[in-house]
């Protein structure tokens, strides 16, 4: 069947149209996306703003259109930290359904590490043994391990790129700021830490999503025209090396190293910081990149929901 997964994120609006069926990996057919910035777009009061509504529900509309032109027999619309986390994200909500008749889910921390983690699992397999997975998003840092295909840990923390952008590297940075920075980062993961390491070590451990790619590309990893099927890491050491040269670099600078969004490039440092972090206090050398994520996940419950109901 063609299912149309419609990703309202942090940083962008994404409509994923796939060709999916039980017992066969999801087949992108189509993409269209937009960059909304909803966790810019928070006023102090941590509400989005009238703007932000307003280009959340156009986006919607204008996702809806292409998913129907494009033969979608199912839509599945879902939200994350940025409409989570919002003080008036049942108005937002209630606005967008009024305007375009979808109806979003907003999808909780835990179940947003236990899509990703589902998805991560799928691609290596039952041979990466206990798993570990992190993700950077635009608004929250999602963490999940286990060994089989639901993690037996999962948990989210407000440390996306583009809200640590957004409330610490608004101004420009001295040392000693940087290092403030670094250590709030660090207590925060730290604080959580005892639940993946009690569990038992990881044989594996991997990252996902457009801030570890966009890391991971800067430090040496492939191209993402050489295809999803080849290996790419992002090593420590590599990592360490290149925090000094990025904060020291201006926005043109960011801009053009390889695999970096121009609309983007605000996020790689505080992305980095939390990088780094994840990689130090977990004593992991190097993570695995995936290119299945979220999106994927959602997209693999689903298929898993339909095939049980065909069963005879």
């Amino acid at each position: 069947m063609r299912l149309g997964v419609l990703d309202i994120g942090s940083n962008t609006g994404h409509l994923l149209v796939v060709d999916a069926h039980g017992g066969a990996a999801p087949l992108p057919a189509y993409s269209y996306k937009e960059p909304l910035r909803l966790a810019e777009h928070l006023d102090d009061a941590g509400d989005v703003s009238s703007t932000g509504v307003a280009a959340l529900s156009a986006f919607t509309a204008k996702a809806l259109r292409v998913a129907e032109e494009k033969g979608c027999e199912e839509m599945l619309p879902f939200a994350t930290s940025a409409v989570r986390d919002a003080g008036n994200s049942e108005d937002v909500l209630a606005r967008v359904q009024r305007e375009t008749g979808v109806q979003i889910e907003v999808l909780s921390g835990e179940d947003e590490a236990r899509l990703t983690f589902l998805a991560v699992r799928r691609w290596f397999g039952w041979s990466a043994g206990r798993l570990a997975v992190f993700d950077i998003g635009g608004g929250s840092l999602e963490i999940a391990a286990g060994a089989d295909e639901r993690p037996d840990v999962a948990w989210s923390l407000p440390l996306g790129a583009a809200r640590l952008a957004r409330a610490e590297f608004a101004e420009p940075l001295d040392e000693e700021r940087l290092r403030a920075i670094r250590r709030r980062i660090r207590t925060d993961i730290a604080r959580d830490a005892g639940h993946l390491l009690r569990a038992g070590s990881t044989h594996r451990a991997s990252a996902t999503s457009k801030t570890f790619r966009s890391l991971a590309r800067i430090c040496g990893a492939a191209p993402s025209g050489d295809g999803p099927l080849v290996p790419r890491t992002l090593p420590l050491g590599e990592l360490r090396g290149w925090i000094p040269k990025l904060v020291a670099m201006s926005p043109q600078e960011l801009a053009d190293l390889p695999g970096v969004s121009p609309s983007r490039t605000h996020q790689i440092v505080p992305g980095a910081l939390v990088a780094e972090a994840c990689m130090n206090i977990f004593d992991l050398p190097e993570l695995e990149i995936c290119p299945w994520a979220l999106r994927e996940g959602v997209i693999l419950e689903r298929i898993d929901q339909l095939s049980v109901t065909d069963e005879p």
